[in-house]
């Protein structure tokens, strides 16, 4: 016996859909605000291509496959990006972590140990959330398939971003070690009681 049903209209269908896509756009400048106040202007640029590269790829994958893009489909935008950024803050923070230990190391060989030391870390989580979004995609039904594709491609696009496309774009941008190491600020001059 069936107690309740709803239903959602193409009105009110339509009116969420449009206030998922200005989430998505607000998460983007609240990311874009963050990434610029925790690092350097240069590392924050490779975080924030890396971060719109994800949900373009997935964005990409909706339009070629033809699949039905929805409100799950935004949801899932939602959370790679989130997925993503956390692997490459983790990145940039080694990164850091190494040019203040090793600054005798070009700024590519501390890139490129950073990015081995969290490599297994990144593609071991990735590996164990992808084998649950693959079976929501198998197993989930209709209703979730939407959704787990989105998840798929975003996490591979994600993988790709933070290894890949966010510490090589700071690269190219000119990153030095001497902009990873904390300035040391110049106490002000003691003055004296004497007016």
């Amino acid at each position: 016996m069936v107690m309740d049903t709803e239903v959602v209209g193409p009105q009110v269908g339509q009116e969420l859909f449009i206030k998922g896509g200005w989430a998505l756009v607000a998460t983007l400048v609240l990311i874009l605000v963050y990434v610029l106040l925790r690092f350097t202007p240069k590392l924050a640029m490779g975080a924030i291509v890396a971060v719109l590269h994800d949900p373009i790829c997935v964005l990409g994958f909706f339009a070629l496959s033809q699949m039905t893009f929805d409100l799950t489909a935004i949801s899932a935008i939602l959370a790679v990006i989130g997925y993503s950024l956390n692997d490459t803050v983790i990145v940039f923070d080694r990164i850091r972590e190494r040019a203040r230990a090793a600054r005798k190391l070009t700024i590519a060989q501390v890139i490129d140990e950073s990015i081995n030391q969290t490599l297994s870390r990144t593609l071991m989580t990735k590996l164990v959330t992808l084998l649950v979004v693959v079976a929501l995609l198998v197993f989930g039904g209709e209703s979730l398939h939407g959704f787990s594709a989105a998840l798929v491609i975003g996490i591979l696009a994600g993988t790709y971003s933070s290894i890949y496309i966010s510490s090589a774009l700071a690269l190219d941008m000119g990153l030095q070690t001497e902009d990873l190491l904390e300035r040391k600020t110049a106490k002000p001059e003691e003055v004296d009681g004497m007016p």
